[in-house]
């Protein structure tokens, strides 16, 4: 930030199995979006290792990030990030035309996505004509598109009241169920306490790292 330089992190070491489910806790400006941002491939760490798969990410080019983004990481923000121009069906699509996906293949399987995560009468509604909950819903098939083998999800349910905010922690703990890792970050540790495992940070450090009971 011009002369001054701010450690969003400062050398942590995390490490995340496949098939967890974590949550990523600390106060504003502790650098949790940073991390996640790191792992998914959205920014580059100035020092240090991130390894996806056993892949060392910090070798590969801008176009391997990017497949590797829309291949290996789904995304899911408190801001929904849906086109409104663009029907429940057609956001989950636009992963899979990104990958050259046959409109055949891609409309199945959004559909089929959609039915998973309970929202089969809804394919054709425009986000404007959802609730936060149902957009939620929406965004999260969407990350699922690709199949992917993790999804970050940054502060999913800060944009829902409490019943919703619930009904989209359950549905990431089905999706866990199926083998999916799982890293969220979060300000609610009622939201944490449904994870396997609490991260919390504080000054771009990791302070703590333990079990959910």
């Amino acid at each position: 930030m011009g002369k001054v330089e701010v450690n969003a992190l400062r050398g942590i070491n995390l490490n995340v199995g496949r098939g967890e489910f974590v949550s990523i806790m600390g106060p504003s400006g502790c650098g949790k979006s940073t991390l996640m941002h790191i792992v998914g491939c959205l920014d580059r760490p100035t020092s240090g290792h991130v390894h996806l798969d056993e892949v060392d990410v910090d070798e590969l080019d801008d176009n391997s990030l990017a497949e590797i983004r829309n291949k290996k990481v789904g995304f899911v923000f408190q801001t929904f990030n849906l086109l409104p121009k663009l029907n429940a069906i057609e956001n989950v699509e636009l992963p899979l035309i990104y990958a050259g996906v046959s409109f055949e293949e891609r409309r199945q399987k959004a559909a089929t996505l959609l039915e998973i995560v309970g929202l089969k009468e809804r394919i054709f509604h425009k986000p404007s004509e959802l609730s936060g909950g149902q957009s939620q819903r929406v965004a999260i098939a969407r990350s699922l598109a690709n199949d992917p083998s993790i999804i970050l999800a940054d502060e999913p349910t800060g944009n829902l009241d409490s019943k919703s905010g619930d009904e989209i922690i359950h549905l990431f703990q089905e999706l866990n169920q199926r083998g999916i890792t799982l890293i969220i970050v979060t300000h609610d540790q009622e939201i944490a306490n449904h994870s396997q495992r609490i991260v919390r940070l504080k000054d771009g450090l990791v302070v703590s790292d333990e079990l959910v009971k």
